[in-house]
């Protein structure tokens, strides 16, 4: 097994950050993840995740014109209680049967700071589509035992679930709603060479 420590990957210097060569690298399923959170009964949190996440990352000769493309399944949505999942894919939430993917593709890098940017770009769930924008860290590259170079990312975004049309939601008795607005996603994602 190769240690990654002191073989030499083929990287080149990015303000300082070692950086994959240009080229096209796809997002490594079994090694990313896409969770999420959201207020409940205005006192706990629920938390699922996406099982069903598809991507590439587009590593630019200018690292500044790179893109990223992702495509979520919907119906993969998991948030460990079958009911609950069944009323996330229903017409109430994401109505899968209709739109069976959220997908987002980047307009833009910027505010490189040290190994942190933002990445803005399009996010659509159902049929809407708004722009949205994060910071991401950059975890740096390595490569892998089978002589694979791959490289790893971080970022968290908050959106407001009803700017894309996830309305639903319940009044308490107590005061309050049952669904919190707010969404918190989080993702750690692993690309390596495409195809």
């Amino acid at each position: 097994m190769s240690d990654i420590s002191t073989t030499a990957i083929p990287t080149r210097d990015f303000h300082g950050l070692q950086i994959p060569e240009a080229g096209t690298y796809a997002v490594d399923t079994s090694h990313s993840e896409l969770t999420f959170s959201v207020r409940h009964m205005m006192v706990s949190k629920v938390r699922g995740r996406f099982g069903d996440v598809e991507g590439t990352v587009t590593i630019a000769e200018d690292p500044l014109q790179s893109s990223v493309e992702v495509t979520i399944a919907a119906a993969s949505v998991d948030t460990g209680t079958p009911d609950r999942d069944a009323h996330l894919t229903s017409p109430d939430f994401f109505d899968v049967e209709a739109y069976p993917h959220i997908t987002f593709r980047s307009t833009g890098i910027s505010d490189v700071k040290g190994d942190t940017f933002t990445l803005a770009g399009d996010l659509t769930v159902k049929d809407v589509t708004r722009p949205v924008s994060f910071t991401v860290t950059y975890n740096g590259a390595g490569k892998n035992p089978w002589g694979q170079v791959v490289a790893g990312f971080e970022g968290r975004i908050e959106i407001d679930r009803e700017d894309f049309g996830l309305t639903w939601n319940q009044a308490l008795e107590t005061g309050g709603v049952l669904v919190g607005k707010v969404a918190t996603i989080d993702i750690a994602v692993e690309i390596g060479a495409a195809g």
